[in-house]
């Protein structure tokens, strides 16, 4: 799935990276918790998460993942825009909750492999 169609389906808003939209992911990971997210994410993923600090970023940089989408209208500040920018993680923001983002990417195609 690419992250253009995860935009859409979420109808979530592009806060960074917007010119990588092309990218392929192959799997997704939710979770407030980024040990879980360490111990469960495979590359070529995207994040769905409420947590909003630079943690998150980092943690998606070590595991090579695409995207971060921020769910129940959170909304990263400057510095973590930053920091996404720098490592070329696109970030998206969306109003719905965790439960139904995660429902909508997976009976759309993605799964958690």
């Amino acid at each position: 799935m690419t992250l253009t169609e995860i935009r859409d389906l979420l109808q979530a808003e592009v806060l960074c990276g917007e010119e990588h939209l092309d990218r392929v992911v192959k799997s997704a990971c939710a979770s407030d918790f980024m040990s879980d997210v360490l111990a469960y994410v495979k590359d070529e993923a995207v994040l769905i998460t409420g947590m909003v600090n630079p943690q998150v970023i980092r943690t998606a940089e070590m595991l090579d993942m695409q995207c971060i989408v921020f769910v129940r209208g959170k909304r990263p500040d400057g510095e973590m825009l930053a920091l996404a920018r720098e490592r070329e993680i696109v970030l998206m923001c969306c109003d719905v909750r965790m439960f139904m983002a995660c429902g909508l990417l997976f009976t759309h195609g993605l799964t958690e492999e």
